[in-house]
């Protein structure tokens, strides 16, 4: 359903992700809004990188409640904000996609809805039809 490219004439991935990804149909598509490192219960840690856990964190349960899974993303789009230390944020997203290589994105703003967020996921999601 979801066929994974690295073209030979582009350059390899620098990182955990895919060129292209094509999607055959029939598909199921889910478009999640930007998802952010805010808990249940309001809380944003300051650390960036508990917010990018929590974000993944809440990019999971989006994903499990449409009854999707993290081997279902198709592409995810990072929008941080100031110094994050590139190593650790490597090894969290690798961490969580387990694998997994959708395409991403990733670039840096000068800053997101309130001054406290420091990270935003943007994610799309596809799998077969139901039936």
């Amino acid at each position: 359903m979801a066929i994974h490219r690295n073209p030979v004439t582009v350059h390899q991935p620098v990182a955990g992700y895919d060129h292209q990804i094509e999607v055959e149909n029939p598909a199921r598509w889910l478009v999640l809004s930007g998802q952010i490192g805010m808990r249940l219960d309001g809380t944003v840690d300051e650390e960036p990188i508990e917010q990018l856990r929590v974000a993944l964190d809440n990019l999971g349960l989006n994903l499990e409640a449409a009854g999707l899974g993290v081997r279902d993303l198709v592409k995810l789009t990072f929008i941080l904000v100031g110094d994050i230390d590139p190593g650790r944020r490597r090894d969290t997203v690798d961490g969580w996609l387990g694998g997994h290589r959708p395409c991403t994105t990733l670039f840096y703003a000068t800053g997101l809805a309130t001054p406290t967020l420091r990270v935003e996921i943007d994610a799309w999601a596809a799998a077969p039809a139901a039936g």
